[in-house]
């Protein structure tokens, strides 16, 4: 490519390492999901980042790292996955996507022509996805509706813009854009998505332990400061947990990673029975 165009630091670049984990479980052959797209990201991202002074050694960077974080976070897409399809077959026919990152679900999951996807995401971003969505001439099943919006920025009415319904059932999906913001501002969008969550919503609250010293989190934080001293957790603060949920409106329950895992397979135990997601539907 001529110039660069995919996200080479900031938080958007952590796309293009689920954007290669992706990749990497479609090419198994006991892949959890097949996402065909995600490979036009993947080299389109790689062309940007060769063709730039240093940029071939920091994407080798980029690859290692999504190979440390493969194994959980392969099995995190699924689950997903199979979050929006549970909530899709009980009647929700709004899905939004909050830091939708190279998410391909309107496309790749078969979701009904009634369903509409709401990505949300860096404009940055979405100057990327969208010229290599273009390029491969993809149509997604469902209908699809980006907002290139920054999330610590007020972004409900923006969204109602784009023809979002607060009176009808939604499923939220945060896939761990929220925990990089400012504490301040991850309680102001869980409140936000409350507020527009009619009766029936779902979301997904991720309960995990990280250890944030360890080497792999660690090069996580460097390539997205852009800090080679970067150490320091990106964001810390009280953040909503399961009790705030319950005191605004929404009925949980938690499932255990372990738990939710059997199905598939993969050895990817935590035997942590704290660790997992509280899944809230709003009452």
């Amino acid at each position: 490519m001529s110039e660069v165009n995919a996200p080479v630091a900031g938080v958007a670049l952590s796309a293009l390492g689920v954007a290669l984990i992706r990749e990497m479980e479609s090419r198994r052959p006991d892949r959890l999901y097949d996402d065909p797209l995600t490979s036009a990201f993947v080299a389109a991202a790689r062309g940007d980042f060769t063709g730039t002074d240093g940029g071939a050694a920091r994407w080798s960077r980029v690859e290692a790292l999504a190979e440390q974080f493969f194994p959980g976070r392969s099995v995190g897409v699924r689950l997903v996955d199979d979050q929006v399809a549970d909530a899709v077959a009980a009647g929700c026919r709004q899905l939004v996507l909050l830091g939708a990152g190279l998410d391909t679900r309107a496309y790749r999951l078969g979701l009904p022509a009634d369903v509409t996807v709401y990505e949300l995401d860096l404009p940055a971003l979405f100057s990327f996805k969208e010229a290599v969505l273009r390029a491969t001439g993809a149509v997604p099943t469902a209908r699809r509706r980006i907002l290139p919006i920054d999330l610590r920025e007020e972004w409900a009415s923006r969204l109602r813009d784009t023809g979002f319904r607060p009176d009808q059932p939604t499923v939220w999906i945060d896939e761990g854009a929220l925990p990089y913001l400012p504490a301040a501002d991850h309680r102001r969008a869980v409140a936000t998505l409350t507020d527009l969550s009619a009766p029936g919503s779902r979301f997904g609250l991720s309960r995990f332990t990280v250890d944030d010293n360890a080497p792999h989190y660690v090069e996580l934080r460097r390539l997205v400061s852009g800090d080679e001293d970067a150490a320091a957790p990106l964001s810390d603060g009280e953040r909503p947990g399961p009790q705030w949920l319950v005191d605004h409106g929404w009925r949980t329950e938690f499932r255990a990673w372990d738990d939710m895992i059997v199905p598939l397979g993969r050895e990817v135990a935590v035997h942590d029975p704290r660790v997992g997601v509280v899944h809230a539907v709003r009452e």
